[in-house]
This record gives structure tokens, sequence and C-alpha cells, in this order.
């Protein structure tokens, strides 16, 4: 099995390597506008020279610009394995097989639409494909009290509701909408929609009664290298968990477990920042989200109630060798941001000053300097503009789901990066914002802002309309 695998692997290389000679020009003229020029402000530069010129429907799929050309060849073969559908096993084509016994989608372009952000159903008829409802208990053990959760014991720490055949897919997901009437200055009314999560046709019995229900929808895919390079000293430096400076704000950096080296690690991926690595995390959605083992997570998804799901075949041990693991990795290390757009117009200049003047940018904060030693030399010793601080923050009681996450309480959540959220109408089919979704345009997720950005969104609530405007204006222009 495992010299198959590896021909399969070799193969594959050479066809891509065949490819690429042929298609590369055409990433190119993909990856560099016609506009392209000397620029005299560099925050136009959102991801450093690592930057691409792109505003079209593949502006999230495009392999960072100063990447080295025999780099690119790696690039092409982990977006095959992100891109293309993983298959049940055993099969022929077991470079790629072991999907499940339970899985939320057979391929992980299905959640990251081109690469973007996923989606919330609108309605109760909607299937969930780039949605899933993360699973716990609380955790009442006092000789483990460092652990807050534990999996839930019937359906384990995720919801899947896909199965291959012979197994009982756990349930469906089922979201229904209470509308929530928000007033603004001006006159104008904002209905915003209160997500109420449940979860139907349940296959294994009933869900524990402390059970902890928490819906995420998949973030986009772009700069992630990026983030990974900036330094952790950097990230903590700004920490403030106990808001010494009475500013309102108490950032607080996540600390994980770290499987590859076995110690607590700072949390950077993930709504909560529940993930230490790019490489941890694509583990961890290979396991959770498609059922395929890796030598970091190695065990498929079944509880002891899922007895088909234990004896169901696998893909091999692992399912995805640490050769596949790493090219996805580098693929996800290496989506390119794209350029921000129309930096000079007066509008959105008025906007990003707002944006700094009510505090927005305390917490989204612009800029970053990647480290120099960071090992992809090209991501390194770059000046970004994510708008994130990587950190943890109180977002009120509207927006919690009251599930902690290793030191995330049920109202914590990270500072989600807005680097290229003004292209994610273009790039996927929805603007579904927030970490379920339920925002469906960037004025009803300001609108949600509690806990420390509630002075932040009643001052946005109180702006004069022209002023709303440019400050959307801005955050388009990301």
């Amino acid at each position: 099995m495992v010299a198959m695998k590896n021909l399969s692997v070799n193969y594959l290389l050479i066809v891509f390597l065949i490819n690429f000679v042929f298609l590369f020009p055409a990433y190119a003229t993909n990856s560099l506008a016609s506009d392209e020029k000397p620029l005299a402000n560099l925050k136009r530069l959102s991801g450093g020279q690592a930057t691409v010129f792109s505003t079209g429907r593949n502006a999230f799929s495009l392999p960072s610009k100063n990447m080295p050309l025999m780099q690119k060849l790696d690039f092409n073969v982990g977006n095959s394995f992100f891109r293309n559908p993983w298959v049940i096993a055993p099969a022929s084509t077991d470079a790629r097989d072991g999907l499940g016994p339970l899985f939320n989608t057979n391929g992980c372009q299905n959640c990251h639409i081109k690469d973007g952000r996923g989606h919330a159903p609108d309605s109760p008829e909607d299937n969930a494909v780039s949605l899933l409802v993360r699973l716990s208990i609380p955790n009442h053990d006092s000789h483990n009290s460092g652990v807050k959760t534990l999996p839930e014991p019937s359906y384990g720490g995720q919801l899947q509701d896909f199965a291959i055949p012979g197994v009982k897919p756990e349930g469906r997901i089922r979201i229904d909408y209470q509308p929530l009437r928000k007033q603004l200055a001006g006159g104008e009314t904002v209905t915003l929609r209160k997500p109420q999560l449940s979860i139907t046709e349940l296959a294994y019995g009933p869900l524990h009664p402390q059970a902890q229900l928490s819906a995420r929808i998949a973030s986009p895919m772009i700069g992630l290298g990026l983030l990974e390079a900036i330094s952790e000293n950097d990230i903590l430096s700004i920490a403030d968990p106990d808001d010494k400076n009475n500013d309102g704000i108490s950032g607080k950096a996540n600390q994980v477990w770290s499987e590859e080296t076995q110690s607590l690690a700072l949390g950077r991926f993930g709504w909560k920042a529940g993930q230490p690595s790019v490489r941890q995390q694509n583990a961890a959605a290979f396991n959770g989200d498609l059922g395929i083992t890796s030598t970091l997570f190695v065990k498929d998804h079944c509880t002891d109630k899922q007895i088909a799901c234990l004896q169901a075949p696998h893909g091999g041990k692992p399912e995805l060798s640490d050769k596949l693991l790493d090219l996805v990795t580098f693929y996800s290390k290496n989506l390119a941001v794209p350029a921000r757009r129309d930096i000079n117009d007066k509008t959105i200049q008025l906007g990003e000053q707002l944006f700094a003047d009510i505090g927005c940018a305390d917490c989204h904060q612009p800029q970053w300097k990647t480290s120099a030693d960071y090992p992809m030399s090209w991501l390194a010793n770059q000046t970004i503009y994510p708008y994130t601080d990587l950190l943890l923050h109180d977002m009120g009681e509207g927006l919690a789901d009251n599930r902690p996450e290793a030191m995330a309480n049920g109202r914590e959540w990270r500072t989600p990066p807005l680097w290229g959220i003004g292209l994610t109408g273009v790039v996927g089919e929805k603007t579904h914002f927030l970490h379920d979704g339920r925002a469906r345009d960037l004025t009803e997720a300001i609108l949600w802002h509690g806990g420390e950005a509630e002075q932040s969104q009643k001052a946005f609530t109180s702006m004069e309309k022209n002023k709303r405007s440019a400050l959307i204006s801005f955050l388009n222009s990301l």
C-alpha cells in the first residue's frame, strides 16, 4: 500500500510538472493586473511583496507573487489535493482514498469556496455544506481541571452529517432565524437575523443534556503563511488580558495543544484561535471534516456507540501521508492576499479614519511585520496589513456560543483578519460574515459587535449615514 501511494504521488508530480510548463504563463497573467506600477502607498500591498493584483473570481486562489518559480510545482500539487474530492476506501486512486466513515464533505474546496469563506444555510431546508457544528460537554473532572470541555459522548467533538454506505450520518444541521431590528441614526432600520441552531434526525440517540453546540462557517484561506510568520513575541507583547491600561480592550492569547511538539503553543488559527499552526489546522480539518487520518490525528471520529463506523474499511494508516499533508500545507500557506483597491479615494480615506477613531483598529490592528527567520524566505520580513491582533476578545452575549475552547471562554473569539473582505461577494456565492455566517453584509456584522467592541458598535450606530457608508467603503477596499 505504501509503495502504491508513493507511486501515485510520483505520477502526479510528473503530470503536474508537464502541465506547469504550459500553464504557468496563464498563472502569471492572472497574478499581475495591467495597472501594476510603482506604488506610492505601501498600505496597498496587504500581503507585502507576496501581494497579488486580482479582483476576479479567482482572487483568493493565486500563489504568493514573490514565490520562487520552482516552488510553484508544490503549490499546484497541494492545490490538487485541496480542490479535488476524496473517495471511499479501498479505491484504485489510493493516493486520495479513505473518505469517512463519517464526514461533512468530500473535499476542502467544498467548504472554502474558491479558497474563500463558507456560508450559513439561509433557511431550515438548506444544506449546511460549508458550515459545521462543534460539540462538547463541560468537564467536571477535578483531577483534569485544565481541560474545560470533553467530546459529546455519543457524537464526539464535531457533528458529521454525511457517511459512507453502511454507516448512518450523525444527524442534520438545522438553523432557524429570529428577526432582530436595529435602529440607526437618521431613521434607518436594519433587520438582523439571530440564529437558532438545532440538530435533527439524530442517529445515535439524544445529545447529552449538557451538550454545547457551536456553528462555524469556513474561513478564507488567504494569507495564512504570513499570519504564521508573525513573531509570537510580537503578538504576546500587545496582549492585555487584565486590561491594565483601562482602555476596555483586553486581548488574550489562546494557549492550545500542539500535536507536533507535544506541548502548549500559541493559538493563531480558527474562530477561537484553537490551532497553533497551518499544518495542524489542515490535519484537524482532514480528520474532522473528511474523516481522513494523519500522523497528527490517527483515529477516525467514531464513538463507542457507532459500531459500523468503528468497523468500516480505511485507506491506510495513516490515510494522508506526511508528504501530502505538507503539500496541502504549502498550498495553504501561500494563497496570496489581493491588493487593496481605490486607496486614494477620499471617501475611503474618511472611512479609514473613522475606523480608527471609533476604536475598531484597537483589535483589528492594521500593520504587522513578519519574522526575518520564517522558513519560507519569501514570506519573511514582510510588512503586511491583515487587520487583526490574533488575540481573543469578549464579543458580548449576542455572539456568545457559550462553549469554551482551550483558554477561550464562551464569549471570546479571535479577531478575524479583514484583508480581502471586500472581495467576498466576488469570490464566493454569498456575503456571510461572523463565525456562524449570520451577518449578510458588513453593516450587520458590525451591529452584532458587543462586549469589548460595544462602544465601537454604538459609535457606528450613531454616525450620520454618509459616515457609515464611508466606513463600509473602507472595509470593502481591503
